[in-house]
């Protein structure tokens, strides 16, 4: 880890262990995985201003859409002029092809962080007591192939299958008429990776992942309204 990058992740480390030793007279054994919930909700309620804006972006891509295949059809022997007509067509809708994808990459270093404390085993010079806690018997610290003699990482899978569900479902219905079969097959199995992830996540990250995802979904369904 670069060593300006050091500072800021011992500092969230500090804060989440102070939460962990608060939960702990409450919640035991699983102080570290309601500290690990809580936070990504803390995270997620902080950058739902992000989120908003990404969806009008999505809308206002949605609706130039027609309007840039025509334009693409018309003028595919002229990159020039097709360019041009493209550039005047988002000054005149105050729009632009990317304004959704800002605030994703705005919400990288937030995911990135959580991801560090969630899956290193030492954060700040010592052993990352984030990850001592367990689930359904299984560290927090391992990996899935690890771990055969709990049940915590198949109820896991299942419910990030229950999830990736869903937010295909999501992503299906703000596909509009000129999207491609290919597009649809890539919306349909795309959520489905996060089974994939998780098989190569500790089981604190895996957590993060699915605690993420759920909100997402959540969050779209209310915006998608």
């Amino acid at each position: 880890m670069p060593s300006f990058l050091e500072a800021p992740v011992a500092g969230a480390y500090h804060v989440l262990n102070s939460l962990v030793s608060a939960l702990q007279p409450l919640t035991g054994a699983y102080a570290a995985v309601i500290a690990i919930v809580l936070c990504t909700v803390v995270v997620r309620l902080c950058l739902v201003p992000l989120s908003v804006r990404a969806q009008r972006g999505m809308k206002a891509r949605a609706a130039l859409m027609p309007q840039l295949k025509q334009l693409t059809e018309r003028h595919r022997d002229n990159p020039e002029r097709l360019q041009r007509e493209v550039a005047k067509l988002q000054s005149e809708s105050g729009t632009s092809l990317f304004a959704g994808f800002l605030p994703m990459f705005a919400q990288l270093p937030f995911f990135w962080l959580m991801y560090t404390l969630f899956s290193h085993p030492t954060v700040a010079g010592e052993a990352n007591r984030l990850i001592s806690g367990s689930l359904l018997g299984a560290p927090l610290g391992v990996h899935w192939p690890v771990v055969t003699g709990t049940p915590a990482f198949l109820v896991l899978a299942a419910l990030l299958t229950v999830v990736a569900f869903f937010s295909a479902r999501l992503q299906l219905r703000q596909l509009d008429e000129t999207a491609t079969p290919m597009s649809r097959r890539i919306a349909r199995l795309l959520p489905f990776g996060t089974l994939l992830s998780a098989a190569f996540l500790p089981l604190a990250a895996g957590l993060y992942l699915l605690t993420t995802t759920t909100w997402t979904v959540a969050e779209r369904t209310i915006l998608l309204r």
